[in-house]
């Protein structure tokens, strides 16, 4: 009886082993694709985006006056951090976080995790990465590690930059709160670094729509604009009280659960449940864009 017969891509892999000294975890290394990424044009516009902010505001005070409603009761009974802007550097440094954390702080991520993949598929420079070869998962899991990176850097410049700025403008002291009493100065720093660090578990969600659809379209402009839309359609809904507790389910609804870490007493509830939902749902994100992008025809 004859010997069965193998098919071509098997003898080829039979003739032509794995080549020697190639290791598929050493392909596109973080450092490599770092630098490509700090080079590109709207990393540095963003980042000077960022950096600018808090001099915007510092203006915007010192034109318009006091923020606490002072000024002719036109702050109302309402108490929020704008009220106690101008107070210390800690203070500054909270409000520029937090009329940043709904919208601004949220085009970053989109915009590192939406446009990683896009990208390269849009130049025509994905199937070559491909064919270099580095494996798809490996090519995933590089982007995915550099734009978290570079959208935690971005969470981390606004308020390192409005702390050195509010400390020049409004000096160093304690962060007042808006109800009352105050955070010693030794405490703000890591009670803003808690803040900071629940501002980027709450912003994964965005991350994880952001780069799953990056792995589904050849444009970044609407991988990135689709995961802003998203999150934006998760604001309105928050909005609609008439869900009840089923907002409890949706990010957007905990995405201020960090005011409880500017309190005298650090009050961990809300953003334990906050966390837990949005790491859920970039879990699940993550993973359909791993799965979909390992079966996906790559031709551009």
């Amino acid at each position: 009886m004859s010997a069965p017969v193998q098919p071509p891509e098997d003898r080829v892999a039979t003739e032509h082993p794995e080549a020697a000294g190639y290791r598929a975890g050493r392909t596109l290394p973080l450092r490599v694709e770092a630098m490509r990424q700090l080079r590109r044009r709207r990393t540095l516009l963003m980042g000077g985006v960022l950096a600018a902010l808090p001099f915007i505001l510092i203006i915007a005070f010192a034109i318009g006056g006091t923020p606490d409603g002072e000024d002719g009761g036109r702050g109302g009974n309402r108490i929020n951090l704008m009220d106690v802007a101008t107070e210390s550097a800690a203070n500054f440094a909270a409000t520029s976080l937090f009329v940043s954390a709904g919208f601004l702080l949220v085009i970053p991520v989109a915009l590192f995790c939406g446009d990683t993949v896009a990208s390269e598929a849009s130049w025509s420079s994905l199937r070559y990465l491909l064919a270099a070869p580095v494996p798809r998962t490996r090519l995933l899991w590089s982007k995915l590690v550099v734009a978290l990176g570079f959208s935690l850097a971005a969470m981390v410049l606004l308020p390192v930059v409005a702390l050195a700025a509010g400390t020049a403008a409004y000096g160093w002291g304690p962060l007042k709160l808006p109800t009352g009493g105050e955070l010693a100065a030794g405490d703000t720093v890591p009670r803003l670094a808690l803040v900071v660090a629940f501002i980027f578990v709450s912003q994964l969600v965005t991350a994880g729509l952001a780069f799953w659809l990056s792995t589904k379209t050849d444009a970044p402009l609407g991988a990135v604009g689709g995961a802003v839309f998203l999150t934006i359609v998760g604001n309105v809904l928050d909005a609609v009280t008439a869900l009840g507790s089923w907002r409890d389910f949706l990010p957007a609804h905990w995405q201020f659960a960090w005011a409880d870490a500017l309190q005298p007493e650090l009050e961990w509830g809300g953003m334990i449940k906050g966390a837990a939902i949005s790491v859920t749902y970039a879990l699940i994100l993550f993973a359909l864009a791993f799965r979909g992008f390992s079966r996906k025809d790559i031709v551009s």
